[in-house]
Formats: structure tokens, sequence, C-alpha cells
């Protein structure tokens, strides 16, 4: 009864045997190791947070079954699990249905691509493997899993989170510019300085101007504009001479008033000090009056202006016009026999040790552009917060306050902080292009790229930096030309990586060397050693990586696992370095 059991066993297992044998499918699972497989890239890459990866197979002849389906089924392996991507489908042909068919006779090659995987950190250490099984009618049989590829490369995550931020800049002036401007009014056909011009409301005015001025430290004279004027009636050549000699008598006039013990400033009472300009028909202050006027004939004499160009056309046109011509006179002409003079003085602000003292001591006697300006002589960053929370107390109204307290608080990492502070700022200077920029780095930094973007393109007005920090986005995209793009002839670190993801790697490697700020970091020689393991440069993979790992040793395990260095794993320099 035993034996008989044993031969009905061992006749079940030469039935399949030969069913398979039949089937085509145990040459395919002999002929295995003969089909070929090339996988790009190789290996994998991840680009703006995902995947994708192509796979060229090849079957020779002979090999693939007439009546077969072979399911071919991509899988990631990495620590701790696995991603499967969707199966290939490849039919034999004398299969009717969907799939790729590969002629027995003469084999064939696929090519398949895969959707896009959404990069996991575990993928970092990967291998890309084909799992395949052919079946004929009810018969399955598994070909041996396949290692293909490595992976990951995730070089576009060593972008640095630099982004920058826009400060609300002061408007603050150590030296002001500032003008006080009277008039002296002549007699007609008269260059004398008359005493009612001296006493008169507007000069005494300007004189006490220049009285607290000339005894004010902080105020330093320039000099004076003396602008003199004839009517545009009468003799060119007399009017020429009025106007000269009015300039010279409004002069005198003041380098009198200067000598006052009252208002006495040594370099006004030399006339080195006066500029003098004279203009012997004053026909533009004459329009400018006529315009201003309620004269009846008004449009008639701005007509006569246009349409003859000659001086003494357009006077005696003027003079045909009697009734009207008598009201000019009255009312026109004898504010434009003067003398305009202008004094010129530099206002000095207060110095940056004054200001430095006032913003700890008293913040409240600064105006809203000293604080600011103070926040700028400090390069404590905790300094500067308490600088600007002071500025933004008295000066609420100011988007500027708020938008500095929250760069600060960017700077502190202090995200919800900053976010607040810039919304605020936003409520107070709607679609200000420097807080929309501020607002970008808000979203990218919560991982809103889109939003980041849409923000950074109404802040273009707000200067470079937009374009900057759009740069950044465009790398984490994966639009890695219109990074290089964006970042333009910046150098730094953000730049070169960006080059380098766009095939370009000396320009990065120009790009790192040419940085004032990123040259010398650990990260900076890290990527060079890249750039060299790319060009297949071992020494200048070696030397860069050696001394990023002298300057951060974490660089050591982050080269083991890099798959940029895969190729030199193998390398005894490199294993040294790594191990």
């Amino acid at each position: 009864m035993k034996n008989q059991s044993l031969q009905t066993l061992g006749l079940a297992v030469i039935t399949a045997v030969a069913l398979t044998s039949c089937s085509g499918l145990g040459k395919l699972v002999k002929n295995a190791d003969k089909i070929t497989y090339k996988v790009t890239p190789n290996p994998m890459e991840m680009h703006g947070d995902s995947m994708t990866v192509t796979i060229t197979g090849t079957y020779p002849a002979k090999v693939f079954p007439k009546k077969a389906t072979v399911t071919t089924i991509p899988v990631i392996k990495y620590n701790g699990g696995e991603k499967a991507l969707n199966p290939v489908v490849l039919i034999g042909e004398s299969v009717e249905g969907a799939g790729k068919k590969i002629a027995n006779k003469t084999g064939g090659s696929f090519t398949y691509t895969s959707d896009k995987i959404a990069y996991m950190p575990e993928m970092k250490v990967a291998t890309l493997e084909l799992r395949a099984s052919g079946q004929v009618k009810k018969k399955i049989k598994e070909l041996p899993a396949k290692k293909v590829a490595d992976g990951t490369v995730i070089t576009p995550l060593l972008v640095k989170a630099d982004d920058k931020a826009i400060v609300g800049k002061d408007n603050f002036q150590k030296v002001i510019p500032h003008s006080e401007t009277t008039n002296i009014f002549f007699a007609m056909n008269q260059a004398q300085v008359r005493g009612s011009e001296m006493t008169s409301a507007e000069m005494k005015a300007f004189k006490e101007y220049a009285t607290a001025s000339s005894k004010n430290p902080n105020i330093a004279f320039k000099n004076m504009n003396v602008s003199a004027y004839a009517s545009p009636d009468g003799e060119l050549s007399r009017n020429s001479e009025l106007a000269e000699d009015r300039a010279k008598e409004a002069t005198k006039s003041m380098m009198n008033m200067f000598k006052d013990k009252k208002s006495k400033v040594d370099t006004a009472t030399k006339e080195a000090f006066y500029t003098k300009v004279t203009t012997a028909e004053d026909w533009d202050g004459f329009k400018k009056a006529m315009e201003a006027s309620s004269i009846a004939d008004k449009e008639l004499i701005l007509r006569v202006l246009t349409m003859y160009p000659d001086s003494d056309t357009r006077e005696k046109e003027i003079k045909n016009l009697s009734k009207t011509y008598t009201e000019v006179a009255d009312k026109i002409l004898p504010k434009l026999r003067r003398s305009v003079l202008t004094l010129n003085v530099d206002v000095n602000s207060r110095t940056d040790e004054q200001i430095s003292k006032l913003a700890a001591s008293a913040p409240d006697s600064l105006s809203v552009e000293e604080i600011l300006y103070a926040a700028t002589l400090t390069t404590d960053i905790n300094t500067k917060l308490d600088i600007y929370k002071k500025a933004e107390a008295k000066y609420a109204s100011d988007w500027r306050t708020s938008n500095n307290v929250g760069m600060i608080y960017l700077m502190q990492n202090k995200l919800n902080d900053a976010a607040a502070q810039f919304k605020k700022a936003d409520g107070l200077s709607a679609n200000n292009a420097v807080v929309q920029n501020n607002l970008g780095i808000v979203a990218r930094w919560k991982g809103d790229r889109n939003a980041a973007m849409e923000l950074y393109k109404k802040a273009g007005a707000a200067g470079p930096e937009v374009a900057y920090n759009m740069g950044i986005v465009e790398i984490q995209n994966g639009n890695y030309a219109s990074a290089v793009s964006n970042f333009g002839s910046e150098n730094s670190f953000n730049a070169a990586l960006a080059k380098l993801l766009n095939g370009n790697t000396d320009g990065a490697m120009s790009t790192i060397d040419n940085s004032k700020s990123d040259k010398d970091a650990a990260l900076s020689f890290y990527l060079k050693a890249i750039a060299g393991a790319r060009q297949s440069k071992t020494d200048v993979l070696a030397n860069n990586l050696k001394v990023a790992i002298e300057k951060d040793a974490s660089f050591k395990q982050m080269a083991k696992d890099d798959a940029e260095f895969i190729k030199f794993r193998d390398n005894a320099e490199f294993k040294a370095m790594v191990n």
C-alpha cells in the first residue's frame, strides 16, 4: 500500500514537470538570466519629491513561450519596507489580449516608464528589483527575482533654507537738505531794495528761520541762490541791466541781514556764498501768473504768447488790448519785478551713538525713521527685536514695524509668530511687495510651495531677494533651468546646486569658489565632491570630501550612503574616508 502511494506521488511529480516543460515555462525559468534589463536613471533619482524609472527589457530568441503571459512587477526595496510599482504584462505570440507581444523565434523587447513614485526618506538606500512570473493557462512559474538598479540620488534635498526675508527699510537721512525761500519786489524801473520789503511778514519769517538755524549746531549753511527778474515790458537792454542790478542789491541786503548779531553766519556775509542768476524778460513767470489770474482776456493773451515767439511783438499785441493791459500792468507785472532768494542748508540728524542710546533709554523720543534706523546699528538679533517691538508699540500703524518684528521671528525659527506679524503688516499695507515676499517664505516653510510661488509673483517689485526665493522653490519642484535663471549671477550654495542639477558641473564649482558666504562651508565642499563624482574625477571627489568630513564629521556617514558615490564604493581611498 505504501509503495503504491509513493508510485502515485512520483507519477504526479513527473506529470507536473512534463506539463511545465510542455508549456515552455521551464525553459523560461532556466534562461531567466539571459533576459537583460536597463534602468534609467541608475541609480534612481529623486526630483520634485518624486521618482520615475524607465525599464527596457530584452528577451533573447527561443526563450519567451508562445502561449505564456509574463507579468513583471518592479519593486523598490528599502529598509523597513518595499513599494510595488505597476506591473508590466508581456504575452506570447499565440496569446490574445492586452500586453506587449514577444515573439518566440526572434525574441523582443519592451520599454516601461513608471508613474511618479512619491519619495520617502527610507528610499535613500534602496534597490529596484524585478519579480516576474510566467503563466500558461492555470500553470504559473516564478522567475528568480532580479536586482536591476540602486538608489536613490537625493542631491536636490541639499537645498539650503536660506530664504531671503526683506526688511521694511527706514528712510532715515543723516543729512537732510532743506531750503527756505523769500522774495524782494521792486518798483518799476528800479533796483533799490525798499525798506518795506525787508520788514514784510514774509521776510520776517525768513529772518526768524535764518536766525534760529544759525544758532542750531545741527544745521550747516550751504549757499544762497539769488534769481533776479525784470518784467517783460520795456526795452530788453534796460531789462537786462535791471535784472543784474536787482541781483546785486538783493545780495547786499542779505549780506547786511546776516551781519545782524541775532542771525550772524560768517559765510553768509561774504559774496562767495551767493549764486546769482538773472532773467531779463520773465515771460515764463508772466505766463504762470496769467494762467492763475482771473483777467477777462486771459485766454487771448495766452494765445498771443503761443502765436508770437518774438518778445517785441508779444508786448505790442498785449498793449493793443488797452483796457486789459491796464489790468495786466496793475496785477501781473509788479509780481515779476523781483528777486527770489533761496537759502540752502543741510540739517544734520542725531549721531548714531545718540540714536542707539535713545533707542535703549527713551525710544518714544525718536521718530519712526530714527528708531527703525537704530535697529540697523546692531548685529544682535535680540537687540534688534527689542527695538522693533518698541517701534511697533509707538508706531503701530506703520507696516514696517510689524514686518520687521516678523523678520526677526523668522530668523529665530519662530514660524507661527513670524506669520502673525506678517499678516498684521499685510493688513496695514495690503499687497505690499515686501510683505508678500515674507509671507511667501512662511508658506514655503510650512510646505506649501504653490502658495509660496504665488506670493512671490505678487512680490516681484520688492527686489532681487524675491527671485532668489523663487529659485529655492524651483529646485524643490525639480525645475532646475528655472532655478538657475532665478538665481542669475548670484554666487551662493543654492545657485551652485541649481547649476549642478541642471548639468553644469563646472559652473557649480565656479559659483561655489566665488561665493563669499558659502565658499568655506562643509556643505559646499561636499557639493564639489559630488561634482567630482559626476565628472568621474576621483581626485576632485577625494580632495573635497576629505575637507567636508574634516569640517563636519556627519558627512562621513552621508557620503557612505549617498548614491552619488555608488561607483566609487570599491575605491580604496573612498572606503578609507567613509569607514
